[in-house]
Parts: C-alpha cells; structure tokens; sequence
C-alpha cells in the first residue's frame, strides 16, 4: 500500500499525515504482548522512556528490547511509506516506546526532535504507530500544523522535572499552541511526521493505558554523526548514539560516511 498524492501534500503542508496503511489486528496483538513482555524486563525504567526497544537483548542504553520491534521497523510496506516521504535512501536509526500507564503516564512537553538528534543535515521522519487506543482523554499525540515550514529549530528551555518524559520544552510563546491538532489512533492506525514539527503529548491521568511505538528514519544524504551528542543522560533518560547501530534498508547511503557495523557485532553475539 503506498502513500496517496493527497497524504503526501498532507505531509508536506503540515508536517505529519495520518496515512491509510495500518497493521493487521493479529500483529498489533503480538506486539502488545512483546511490549509486555519488554515492560517486565526493565522494571526500573519508565515505560515511556523505552528507548532502542528494537535491539534484543541488553544494549547500550540500559534497555533490554525486542527484535520484533526490529522487525516492525523493517516492515516493506513502512519502509516504502518513508521512501515516499525522504526518498529512495532509507536508513533507519532508532525505535522508542512511548508507553503511558494509566493513571500516572508522563506529560510529553511540546518540542521539536531535532534538538535531541546528532542528524545533518537534520531530516527524519518518524512513524508513531499506536499499540492501544490513543485519544485525548489517555494523551495522544499532540502536533501544531504546519511548525515545520520554516526549517528552524525554535529555543527550547530546559525542565529538570521527574514528571516529564523529555526535559526540553518549546518557548511558551514561540507558537501558537491554539493551533494544536489531537492525533487519535486506533490499535494499528499510524501517523508519520517531520523532523521540525512541533509535538507533545499531555500526561494520562485516565485508567486506560497508551502505548505506542515511535521509529526514525533518516534520508541516505544525511550524516549521523556520533561525535556531536555525548553518551548520557543529558536529554532526561540515557542516550548513547556512539554505539547505536543504523540499518540501510533501502538504496544506498548518499554520504559515504554513515556507519553500519558499529554496535551490530555486540546485538550478534547475544
């Protein structure tokens, strides 16, 4: 299934885009129970904060994932999706979960991605696929049309607050933040949007959990340079981009100098 010339105008006009494509019901099960399954083996972190989820394993930024998340990422019809939107070189180089439990989930702060990522040029699209519902009442994802056009990246103030997923937040004031969209999704149902977009999510107060899946993918004409942000916790939970491994998964990596072996061997060897 491929992307519609309406939902690519979307894309580009707005900055994200609800697409068609959505995953089969069976598979959503599975991947609810793999997220179970991840939430119980890493019972001192956040399940918001399930960064790296794809890699099996212990890995690198103290998180014990699925490669049934890998396998997601790596989806054809997904990949091909992305491609609409970046082009034919498609290098995936991250999968989070962003799982709010009921009752206590955490507040997403309105932000634009870029400011966490060592990508230049700075492109990404990310591919948000819900595992439960996700509606207003248990915080969906939140997104201000069209905050994407100008290519800047706004200042953002940093919060050092336990109650926050991310510690850096948009200026109040640099936005127009009447202008927010609620993204709701069914089990399955996706969104996909820019690396500048403003985005962020209220916390869930209601009973009913949201989880969902977020995985980034960058354009082959890109660099993801491992010198630029150092390994730790500086963005609210632990990064470490000096070993995160990137797949090519389609055409071929236009700069000649992103690597593909680093931290592969570590994952092959579990």
């Amino acid at each position: 299934m491929k992307l519609s010339a309406s939902e690519i105008e979307k894309y580009r006009h707005d900055g994200y885009v609800v697409p068609a494509l959505r995953l089969a019901p069976a598979r959503v099960a599975a991947l609810r129970t793999t997220l179970d399954r991840i939430i119980a083996d890493n019972p001192t972190i956040r399940p918001e904060r399930l960064v790296s989820a794809h890699l099996e394993g212990n890995n690198n930024e103290g998180v014990r994932g699925s490669a049934d998340f890998l396998d997601l990422a790596r989806d054809p019809e997904i990949v091909a999706a992305v491609a609409q939107i970046i082009g034919p070189d498609v290098i995936l180089w991250g999968c989070q979960i962003f799982c709010k439990p009921g009752g206590d989930g955490m507040e997403v702060p309105w932000h634009q991605d870029g400011h966490y990522w060592p990508i230049r040029p700075l492109a990404t699209c990310t591919v948000w696929i819900a595992l439960d519902e996700s509606k207003i009442e248990n915080g969906c994802l939140r997104v201000i049309p069209g905050s994407h056009r100008a290519r800047e990246l706004l200042d953002h103030m940093r919060e050092d607050r336990t109650d926050l997923v991310l510690n850096q937040r948009a200026l109040p004031g640099s936005f127009d933040e009447g202008k927010a969209a609620d993204i709701e999704l069914e089990p399955g149902q996706m969104s996909m949007h820019d690396v500048y977009l403003i985005h962020g999510s209220n916390a869930n107060r209601s009973p009913k959990r949201r989880a969902g899946v977020a995985i980034r993918y960058m354009p082959g004409t890109s660099l993801f340079d491992r010198t630029l942000i150092k390994t730790g916790s500086a963005s609210g939970y632990r990064v470490d981009f000096a070993t995160r491994p990137l797949w090519l998964l389609s055409g071929e990596d236009r700069t000649g100098r992103n690597d593909f072996a680093i931290g592969h061997a570590r994952a092959e060897a579990r």
